[in-house]
């Protein structure tokens, strides 16, 4: 799971060619609107899930992205216990993210999945697969205007990966930022996690087993 660079909405020039000639600004003023694309890529199945927001991604955001693919999903992998995620160590998602860490352990709970966050270290996150799906996306609309909404998702749609276009849907939901627990709160959420000795960053499980009830 990850989430791409945020891209201007606009008349902006970004690089690339074009086979026809594009009029373009050379300077980022202020854009229409913003679309951050959030991924989910599932590795053995070369299937890629892309949600476009349109608000800031915070923690909140992606635990909802991850809510609502696993509900999209679930029925094909019933047989699914675990689910390992693979992250980039970013300011959301981070294991000591307290709305994060508090929103898997939610999901955790209603799932009945037992969760593993696997962290890429810093400056390692380009080995994580997915961004190999961000620079396919990179190269097919380089060079062209997204200059609306409706485009970025038409590019990111007609994309392919490996002979398959991602599933792709626009999130439109407006999330606050600044949310975080209190230390006294954290702390009832860490005592229900599995820290990794020696990797305690980088490898957290949340097992359903270990959850307390409240």
């Amino acid at each position: 799971m990850d989430a791409k660079a945020t891209v201007k909405v606009g008349p902006f020039a970004r690089g690339g060619k074009s086979r026809t000639t594009t009029r373009a600004s050379d300077h980022d003023f202020t854009p229409d609107a913003t679309v951050t694309p959030v991924g989910i890529f599932l590795p053995a199945t070369n299937e890629l899930f892309v949600y476009g927001v349109t608000s800031k991604v915070t923690s909140d955001c992606l635990v909802d992205r991850l809510v609502h693919w696993w509900d999209a999903v679930h029925d094909r992998f019933a047989h699914i216990t675990t689910l390992v995620i693979n992250l980039d160590n970013g300011p959301e998602n981070h294991s000591r993210r307290t709305q994060f860490m508090q929103r898997i352990v939610e999901f955790v709970r209603q799932s009945g999945l037992t969760i593993r966050l696997a962290y890429y270290p810093p400056y390692h996150s380009k080995y994580n697969p997915i961004e190999r799906c961000w620079g396919i996306l990179e190269n097919h609309w380089n060079g062209s205007l997204l200059d609306t909404v409706d485009a970025v998702l038409k590019f990111t749609t007609s994309m392919t990966w490996n002979d398959r276009h991602p599933v792709v849907e626009i999130v439109t939901t407006v999330y606050a930022t600044g949310v975080r627990l209190s230390q006294a709160a954290m702390a009832a959420i860490e005592a229900q996690l599995a820290r990794l000795p020696g990797l305690d960053k980088w490898f957290v499980d949340i097992t359903p087993s270990a959850l307390w009830d409240g």
